[in-house]
């Protein structure tokens, strides 16, 4: 296969000499979370939104306070062991004041991909059923399995790219366009990953500084190592694919300074060894080393991360599920923080 060197080394070259010596701090943000499994950050502000997917709502973290902004959404199940209640999922700006937010609490086909204009800092929560526009679905046909689980959402030129979990065949992921207001006009199947991978589950994904759309394959959670890093332009051509050695990729983001790749992993064969990576050129010697190949280097073990994203000073939050689903009394996850991530050594204090 001729290799794609565009979108992932001409960042990563430099980075090939760049190793850890030691984890990351680690901070907690907000706890009590119920199962959260997206995060983004609101352009100008800097407020952190998280999916806070069990509770069934969306929330904004502000002076270290989780605020609802969006409440009472639907609740589906997911997983056969554990469990997962789940409602929001997906969560993406489109301008200081429009989130796009992909859904998980409706069942395949009826599962929706909804639009909102977000409500002032401190005002009162808004229902989920309070949205811009009409929400958009990919329902099922006599041929074609419908789709849901809107996990992770991604903007690129042609409108925004959705991760969906139905058709195990094919592992759509699927494109939404707009209308001029950001009230949502189509939303097609528009990636056959599986079928251009052979890996199931397309779960994370982000878009390059070049403009490609990067696809996290999150694998069989019964397989290690199997997750798969993979690089597509808006004509829907594969550019390029790596094995990193992660296990279940859940989240994908660059960093909005220095341009670097980071991943988390949630590690279903081993939750508590999870953790956030970054995806640097592989090193000389590595079994990653073949063709120009990448690998992943462990910047924190964390468990059970879901999702993660920047803010603009370089600080990256991580999402952590918890032990809901295990039986415990009170929802435990957690949005944490890495502070001053993307700055250099010589900036930070």
């Amino acid at each position: 296969m001729k290799r794609f060197y565009l979108g992932v080394f001409a960042i990563l070259a430099m980075l090939s000499s760049s190793v850890l010596a030691q984890e990351a701090a680690v901070q907690t943000v907000v706890e009590g979370l119920n199962n959260p499994c997206g995060v983004a950050v609101q352009p100008e502000t800097n407020h952190v939104f998280v999916a806070d997917s069990g509770a069934l709502r969306v929330i904004r973290v502000v002076d270290g306070k989780a605020e609802p902004v969006i409440v009472d959404f639907p609740k589906d199940v997911y997983g056969k062991g554990p469990m997962y209640d789940v409602g929001p999922m997906g969560l993406l700006f489109l301008d200081k004041d429009t989130l796009v937010v992909g859904g998980g609490g409706n069942p395949d086909g009826q599962e929706m991909l909804r639009v909102y204009k977000i409500p002032a800092t401190g005002a009162d929560p808004i229902k989920a059923e309070a949205m811009h526009g009409a929400p958009k679905m990919l329902p099922a046909t006599d041929e074609i399995v419908g789709e849901g689980n809107f996990y992770s959402l991604a903007k690129g030129e042609k409108g925004v790219y959705v991760t969906c979990n139905g058709d195990d065949k094919k592992g759509w992921v699927g494109l939404a366009t707009f209308e001029a207001d950001n009230k949502l006009k189509d939303f097609t199947r528009s990636i056959a990953t599986k079928e251009a991978v052979n890996v199931d589950a397309p779960v994370a994904m982000t878009f390059s500084p070049e403009g490609y759309l990067v696809v996290g394959q999150m694998g069989e959670i019964t397989v290690a190592g199997d997750s798969l890093l993979t690089f597509y332009d808006e004509d829907q051509n594969k550019l390029d694919n790596f094995k990193l050695g992660l296990n279940d990729i859940s989240g994908l983001t660059y960093s909005p300074k220095r341009k670097r790749l980071y991943a988390t992993d949630f590690n279903w064969l081993d939750t508590d060894n999870g953790g956030v990576y970054k995806i640097i050129k592989a090193q000389d010697g590595s079994k990653n080393e073949q063709d120009g190949g990448c690998e992943a280097k462990t910047i924190a073990v964390l468990k059970k991360p879901t999702a993660l994203a920047f803010n603009s000073n370089g600080d990256l939050f991580i999402a952590l599920a918890g032990n809901t689903s295990e039986g415990s009394e009170e929802p435990d996850g957690k949005l944490v923080v890495i502070k001053d991530l993307d700055k250099d050594p010589k900036e930070k204090k």
